[in-house]
């Protein structure tokens, strides 16, 4: 394992009962670099993005963040133990933006952004604020610190979310559907958001239905078929030029990146 990978997968599965929704995957995501997932739904994706900051907790297989393996091997069959303390170190260096904004209702923006930073890092309220005001700005949103979620548009509010993950100063950031509850004219500026981060250098792993923003940030696509990965590789060549017919049929079900030499 080595640090020039933040996030290292290895034989990871996970089962729900009898339902095995990842069967194996090996998968690593370089520092610096935009990894996207894609995928029919059902194949396993976001199940994938929750193991790795361990809001699921995988059943066998490894993540090794920063090139230590999390955990402590149990049995014989793939299996390890967390932490609880462990775990609440790894998830303050990992970053999650959900479908929903999961934002505090009876907090400002601000005070949303500022929240964890006091309670996980220990920051001084000013220190806080200041880190704030900071994020509100670089995604268009300076002057608006005081508002409550219930003032804010759908997209405003994702990307106070935004800010939040990136206040705790993350070493990855994952992003689960980020738009897929927004309205169509609000998308666009999420987007815009995500790839300022890709162009500062942000490690990013992000579960998307937007393929064409997919084409354009990633530096590697990965299909997820029935819990496995199918193909992967420069979204040039799995996105254009798939290899394997799953990923072509995936490809020509969406009309929006429907390109005349699949058909």
């Amino acid at each position: 394992m080595t640090t020039d990978n933040v996030i290292e997968i290895s034989g990871l599965r996970k089962s729900f009962g009898a339902h095995e929704v990842l069967k194996g995957i090996d998968l690593v995501v370089p520092k610096g670099k935009t990894v996207v997932l894609l995928g029919a739904s059902g194949s396993g994706k976001s199940t994938l993005l929750r193991c790795v900051n361990f809001l699921e907790t995988p059943t066998a297989g490894t993540v090794a963040f920063n090139g230590r393996p999390v955990g402590t091997p149990k049995g014989a069959a793939g299996e390890r133990s967390y932490s609880d303390r462990e775990l609440r170190v790894l998830r303050a260096r990992i970053g999650i933006v959900f479908q929903q904004f999961n934002l505090f209702p009876h907090m400002t923006a601000l005070e949303n952004i500022m929240e964890g930073q006091r309670a996980v890092l220990g920051r001084s309220r000013e220190e806080a604020a200041a880190r704030a005001e900071d994020l509100l700005a670089r995604v268009g949103l300076a002057g608006r610190g005081g508002a409550y979620p219930s003032h804010l548009s759908g997209g405003q509010q994702q990307r106070v979310a935004i800010c939040r993950a990136l206040a705790m100063d993350p070493d990855v950031m994952l992003f689960d559907e980020a738009t897929s509850a927004l309205d169509p004219e609000l998308v666009g500026e999420v987007l815009r958001t995500m790839r300022s981060l890709r162009e500062d250098g942000m490690t990013m792993l992000i579960v998307t239905h937007e393929l064409g923003f997919a084409y354009h940030i990633a530096d590697e696509v990965v299909f997820l078929s029935e819990g496995r990965i199918y193909e992967q590789g420069p979204p040039e060549q799995v996105m254009l030029h798939p290899k394997g017919e799953r990923t072509r049929q995936f490809m020509l079900g969406h009309s929006e990146f429907r390109l005349p030499h699949l058909d």
